[in-house]
């Protein structure tokens, strides 16, 4: 059985010239025949003339430049039109006639380089063909030689337009493209954001800790575990992000969801934080994203407790509900000052716009002496 599919992406990895060359032949076999001799294009009131090995010439100059239309366009209009005009001046009026508006069509949409002074000089050479033509007996009429003329100009006004179409096409996925690759790689820096900086707040709150624990070295060791703990959560969440980048990653790996906020809480608590979580409800089987989210916005939420607010009493409230997932993170006050890295405000820009995505409301600031991070994720989108 011949492959089809095969077959047409072989001709597509043919030359254009390879894959006009049959509708040039084509045309050019049609003309011939002797059912369409002198059915063609007729300027004028010449009589027709009888084929002869002068009209196979001037057919072949007509027909088989299409073959180019698209490789040489400029070339290929003008052969064309050469071969039009012996046609009119030795009155063969055959069907390869219509090789000219075929050409022109092409060269509007083809040629790239020249067009005006393409325009220029066959605008140029219609005056005298007419003239030609009329002293040979055509007896065209004025208003005839006119509308020929704007309907040569018509094919080359299609194939300018088809130019401008396929400009704006290619212009609009270029824009595309770019849309995509920005949005891309704000979702990147953004996965890059929660991850390492959760895991090494966490990181440096614990081991600052570690040095005010050297006499007691039961706790000391506990600390230092924790901070082994954390580092090696942190390499396994960095490599599943990568394992995301590859083409051919596992599917069923997904990322981090509601579902897992007990073991980020423990993991806060370990590093020396006090939160108070309450879940209500459960997950609904269609929340899609929102889990996503909300599982963000917590981590991001005890990220700049552990940064701000270390040892200050932290409270994480989750809700979920029917038709969207609601999460409350507040803490109490300034904590106990311990130094913990700087922050670039990216955290909760980026948690902004992840619940703004998806429909839901999010507000972050100062509330009776603490900070307080609400967000209102709509479920059931798709992830």
């Amino acid at each position: 059985m011949i492959d089809l599919r095969r077959v047409q992406a072989l001709w597509r990895r043919c030359d254009v010239t390879v894959r006009d060359l049959p509708f040039a032949l084509l045309l050019t076999v049609g003309s011939l025949l002797p059912a369409f001799q002198g059915r063609g294009t007729q300027i004028g009131e010449l009589p027709s003339r009888p084929y002869d090995a002068l009209a196979v010439v001037v057919i072949a100059l007509e027909c088989l430049p299409l073959a180019a239309r698209r490789r040489w366009p400029a070339a290929g209009l003008v052969l064309v039109s050469l071969g039009f005009a012996l046609d009119q001046l030795f009155a063969y009026h055959a069907v390869a006639g219509t090789a000219l508006p075929i050409a022109l069509i092409s060269a509007g949409a083809h040629l790239e380089r020249g067009r005006r002074v393409t325009v220029i000089l066959l605008s140029a050479a219609y005056p005298p063909l007419m003239i030609a033509l009329d002293r040979l007996g055509s007896n065209e009429g004025l208003a005839d030689i006119v509308m020929f003329y704007l309907a040569l100009v018509l094919a080359w006004g299609i194939g300018t337009w088809l130019r401008s179409t396929r400009a704006a096409e290619a212009e609009r996925r270029r824009h595309v493209a770019e849309a995509t690759r920005a949005a891309e790689r704000t979702r990147i820096a953004r996965e890059l954001h929660d991850v390492v900086t959760h895991h090494v707040t966490a990181m440096v709150v614990q081991a600052e800790a570690a040095r005010y624990l050297t006499a007691d070295p039961d706790r000391l060791d506990a600390t230092l575990t924790a901070v082994t703990d954390t580092g090696r959560r942190a390499i396994g969440d960095l490599r599943h992000l990568l394992d995301l980048l590859k083409a051919d990653h596992d599917t069923d790996a997904g990322p981090p969801s509601a579902g897992d906020l007990h073991t980020l809480v423990e993991q806060t608590r370990q590093a020396g934080q006090p939160v108070r979580f309450t879940e209500e409800g459960e997950p609904a089987e269609s929340a899609g994203s929102a889990e996503f989210v909300a599982y963000r916005v917590v981590q991001e939420a005890l990220t700049n407790a552990l940064k701000y607010a270390h040892g200050s009493h932290t409270e994480v409230r989750v809700c979920y509900g029917e038709k969207e997932i609601t999460v409350e993170v507040g803490t109490d006050g300034p904590g106990s000052g311990t130094r913990s890295p700087g922050g670039s405000g990216r955290g909760l820009a980026g948690l902004r716009d992840r619940v703004d995505a998806l429909g839901g409301e999010f507000s972050a600031g100062r509330q009776a002496g603490g900070f307080v991070v609400r967000a209102r994720i709509p479920a059931g989108s798709a992830s």
